[in-house]
């Protein structure tokens, strides 16, 4: 009886080592995933804007194409490597997934040349009251109060941050709200089809990067020269203009990996509200490399309040009942692959 007793304490023991060993492996990869999308996500953008702001490269739309080309590439080198299996996501699927990204971009770009920086910034932010809104109804996903005020919170910081002057037309207004919805679609989709068809991130962006290469390069001379009047193939390049193109696409390959991983390892609301650590990241990179106005009493309380936000979000949505977990359940002869690298497998909750 004692040699039982001893052996039962003995594996009770490993299992708990085991459990806390899986835990701290999962904190790790969640940090890793989330530190990888928040310094390719910032340099991205600071490199773009030395690219549009110092040397005149205002074709946002084709080099978004370039970007998803180059996307393309590594997802060749990953297949060859076997970090992308073999997989199939229905024709309908992958055309929505790639009309939603696509409008996303272009909404995007239309939105900020139609109505002011302010306005622009409050579209954004509405993104996540979106986002929310498709779990809900889609997802049956329920919050807590913590969660909505937390919520609340960081979109009052970063609007405090970022929000100046606000002024509306219609046409900006009909263009931000396509590009709200597009972005909040194409991003609930990312996690949507990595659940249905058992797909992680590697295998998703394999599917979808070529589609909206080709796609994007097709149309984004004519969408620029539309919302610019200039024409990509006449631009002066130079060696150093050429060299910031070719910088952007080369992060631009971490950017879309990282946000599949993390929309894949988390959700859409999490990605966004947790996500709003790069606008602050970007505003102070801004003030420190772009010689803009100083970092003023105001911006910093902003950004004092939207990372307590953060901070409470993430508490409040991981205690119990702060946020229900994903209710749709993956094809029972199938469970989902996870990535050799970053790769999620934990798939009963999502934060």
């Amino acid at each position: 009886m004692q040699e039982c007793k001893t052996l039962l304490e003995n594996l009770e023991t490993k299992l708990k080592m085991s459990s806390v060993s899986k835990a701290d492996r999962k904190t790790a990869l969640d940090v890793a995933s989330w530190s990888f999308n928040i310094v390719t996500s910032v340099g991205i953008i600071m490199v773009n804007k030395a690219l549009m702001a110092t040397y005149g490269f205002s074709f946002a739309t084709t080099l978004t194409g370039l970007h998803f080309a180059t996307t393309t590439l590594l997802t060749v080198l990953l297949r060859w490597l076997g970090y992308i299996q073999d997989s199939h996501i229905p024709l309908p699927d992958l055309l929505k997934f790639v009309l939603f990204a696509n409008f996303s971009i272009v909404g995007m770009n239309v939105s900020l040349m139609w109505n002011s920086v302010g306005f622009y910034q409050i579209a954004k932010l509405s993104m996540i009251p979106v986002s929310c809104f498709l779990e809900v109804v889609f997802d049956k996903v329920r919050y807590s109060r913590d969660t909505k005020l937390s919520i609340l919170l960081v979109l009052l910081g970063v609007a405090v941050c970022t929000v100046t002057d606000v002024s509306v037309n219609v046409k900006g207004f009909l263009a931000a709200v396509i590009a709200v919805w597009s972005t909040a679609l194409q991003q609930y989709y990312v996690h949507f089809l990595q659940r249905k068809h058992s797909l992680g991130s590697f295998d998703l962006l394999g599917h979808t990067a070529p589609v909206q290469a080709a796609s994007l390069l097709l149309a984004g001379p004519f969408v620029d020269y539309w919302l610019t009047e200039k024409k990509v193939y006449a631009y002066n390049y130079t060696r150093v203009s050429t060299f910031f193109i070719i910088l952007s696409c080369t992060i631009a390959v971490g950017t879309n990996l990282s946000q599949f991983i993390c929309i894949g390892r988390f959700t859409a609301v999490s990605f966004q509200v947790l996500g709003h650590m790069k606008t602050i990241l970007v505003l102070i990179l801004g003030f420190l490399f772009f010689g803009k106005e100083g970092l003023n009493l105001h911006v910093i309380l902003g950004m004092v309040i939207a990372v307590a936000g953060m901070i409470w979000y993430g508490n409040a949505s991981s205690k119990p009942g702060g946020k229900e977990c994903w209710t749709y359940s993956a094809p029972s002869d199938k469970s989902q692959k996870p990535d050799n690298l970053f790769g999620s497998t934990e798939t009963d909750e999502k934060v």
